[in-house]
């Protein structure tokens, strides 16, 4: 008959750490959680059919991923995979530990959270207040999950930043981090972990580019392939997708990447690149320039549609307070470090980046005519 499948909204409560224990128990039907807009729950609903039972009867929370952009696609996770992933992050990040979750858990992220805390023995304090939420965390070692938007505006209130450096570990993912905003956060004394991983691969498996216990990264032809007990067993009723994507316990992504050293260097996505002048160019690349100009709170770099030279590299930018960029000040400062063909050939100054619900650069309306 299959595995039952429960549909349950995804907020954090008694609730839904009850139905996730159960879930990975087996002692209760696999989960589903669905996010709190109605028409997106109703679209993840329409698509990943939770009145089907689950065939794979070791799959214990299923979780949608691109319905933003696209339909929505179900990654099937087991328990061994979930518990898997968050037992190598508590022993690369030096044990146990309390969390705060201030992270959405429509997404694996801030799933990874409520799991790990669970399985540490105490469910997570949950908060978006960074100060009230760190102060209701009993004594001991301390964790938390953000994506770079919140770091960001975590930094620029000295109570907020001050907080966050009481933390153990604040592991960031979500988007690439620019390595200005990593330096200021380390400077104010905050022990960032930046994570790379998808809900694919049960949530962040490479940490400072250095994969998990028992994670395995391979860059062939550019992309950036993920083994290991921590990646999913496919896509609900896409059989076609899984077949593209998945083989055994190895997850091919659509990211591509070089090492550098040990270390994972993740470019961004292969379908983000941009293609000017017959060169690729990485936005990953350009927005880690920008975002070292004294004059950028913000960047996005995005490829639009151009005439002559294929596509061109437009910077959206969010600038900080005061402070004034020009075109051609922003071409010289990504030429002098990248080269002429990656410099961007339009400048959007914007008031703030749009971002999806999981806290992502919403890349697809900044493509959009301004």
């Amino acid at each position: 008959m299959g595995r039952p499948l429960l549909a349950l909204p995804a907020v954090p409560g008694p609730e839904l750490q009850a139905a996730l224990l159960a879930a990975l128990a087996g002692t209760g039907p696999a989960l589903l959680p669905l996010p709190s807009d109605p028409a997106q729950a109703a679209r993840v609903v329409a698509a990943l059919r939770p009145d089907l039972p689950e065939d794979d009867e070791e799959v214990a929370l299923v979780i949608s991923t691109s319905g933003s952009s696209g339909e929505p696609k179900g990654v099937l996770l087991t328990a061994a995979c979930l518990t898997a992933s968050a037992r190598a992050a508590e022993q690369r990040l030096g044990g146990p530990a309390g969390w705060l979750l201030a992270l959405p858990v429509t997404h694996i992220g801030g799933l990874q959270v409520l799991l790990r805390a669970l399985l540490a023995g105490a469910p997570p304090v949950v908060s978006s207040d960074l100060v009230a939420g760190t102060a209701a965390l009993p004594p001991g070692r301390r964790h938390t999950s953000l994506v770079p938007t919140q770091l960001r505006r975590a930094l620029a209130e000295p109570a907020t930043a001050a907080a966050l450096a009481t933390y153990d570990a604040v592991l960031l993912g979500g988007a690439a981090c620019p390595p200005a905003l990593l330096a200021e956060a380390r400077a104010a004394g905050v022990r960032v972990v930046t994570t790379y991983g998808m809900s694919e691969t049960s949530g962040g498996c490479v940490y400072d580019g250095v994969p998990l216990p028992g994670v395995t990264a391979e860059v062939g032809e550019e992309r950036i392939s993920l083994s290991g007990p921590v990646v999913a067993r496919g896509y609900r009723l896409r059989p076609d997708l899984t077949a593209r994507a998945f083989a055994g316990s190895t997850y091919r992504t659509d990211d591509v990447g070089r090492w550098d050293g040990d270390r994972l260097v993740v470019l961004g996505r292969a379908d983000d690149l941009v293609v000017t002048g017959g060169e690729k160019v990485a936005p990953a690349a350009v927005e880690a320039a920008l975002a070292e100009h004294p004059s950028v709170g913000d960047v996005v770099v995005t490829g639009v549609p151009d005439e002559l030279w294929g596509a061109r590299v437009v910077a959206h930018v969010v600038l900080r307070p005061g402070l004034e960029l020009t075109l051609e000040q922003a071409r010289a400062h990504v030429a002098a470090r990248l080269g002429r063909i990656a410099a961007p050939r339009e400048l959007r100054l914007l008031p703030a980046l749009p971002v999806l619900p999981s806290g992502k650069p919403d890349r697809a309306a900044l493509r959009s005519p301004p």
